[in-house]
């Protein structure tokens, strides 16, 4: 049975909350959440059973998180912040894709994180065009199409992937929920802003950025970009494919890195 809290913006969040010691919250990216992604949830329970505990949550506009109004990079950030209070006043954070940039972003703004681990961070190079992307994502949801605005996110992964999605029972359900790719596209627009070193200036916690083995040369130019940016950090390949990881060995870096980080 899912746990809840309401953060500072008043909206209402479900979670898992497993396990005890220091705390690792996961941030999916754009599209998955708790009853779609069993990858995660499997993570989070070998994880727990490591000596930490693990925090899997739904996204605002996903799954037993539903908002009716507009939702946003600083709305999301909240949620995060709500969750580090659950955990007892700080927590390692783990992204996934644009969750990267989401968790990139919380401890930039300050939030009580001790460290970060990021899976395939897709972030393109300064001024490469996720402003313009992310306006145009925003127009279509404006307008009502979220169709439109689902594909348009998704116009630059590969067409076999693309069309997989597509035709697979869970579309509909990932259409409904595109009102949640904004903060996605805010964190990525965000990501190319600036210089790297600038805008992750005030990051000063260990940060370890994996690749799956078989993964996408944009994720290892990011991967460099922000080891480059982030003094300290490291990369890492890891079992896992198709911009998913493997959920043992996940677990038992994701708790070594945790426990290390205390």
């Amino acid at each position: 049975m899912s746990d809840f809290v309401t953060t500072s913006r008043g909206d209402r969040v479900a979670y898992d909350h497993r396990g005890s010691g220091p705390a690792l919250i996961f941030i999916a990216g754009a599209g998955p959440y708790r009853a779609i992604d069993p990858v995660t949830t499997a993570t989070a329970e070998a994880a727990a059973e490591q000596g930490i505990s693990t925090i899997v949550y739904d996204r605002l506009g996903r799954g037993e998180s539903p908002v009716d109004d507009r939702i946003d990079l600083q709305r999301e950030l909240a949620v995060i912040e709500a969750l580090i209070g659950v955990a007892g006043g700080s927590a390692v954070l783990c992204g996934h894709s644009s969750g990267c940039s989401i968790a990139l972003a919380a401890a930039a703004a300050g939030l009580p994180v001790d460290g970060l681990v990021l899976w395939e961070a897709p972030l393109g190079p300064q001024d490469g065009g996720a402003r313009e992307w992310a306006d145009e994502v925003d127009r279509r949801l404006t307008a009502g199409d979220l169709e439109g605005a689902q594909l348009y996110y998704m116009k630059d992964m590969p067409a076999e992937f693309l069309d997989g999605v597509r035709n697979s029972p869970m579309w509909a359900g990932i259409v409904a929920q595109a009102p949640s790719l904004r903060a996605d596209g805010e964190s990525l627009a965000w990501a190319e802003s600036a210089p790297l070193a600038e805008l992750f200036a005030g990051i000063r916690v260990p940060v370890e950025v994996l690749m799956g083995e078989e993964t996408y040369p944009v994720m290892l130019v990011a991967a460099d970009a922000i080891v480059d940016a982030i003094p300290g950090s490291t990369q890492k390949r890891m079992p896992g494919a198709n911009h998913s990881w493997e959920p043992t060995p996940m677990a038992t870096e994701l708790a070594a890195f945790v426990t290390a980080a205390q």
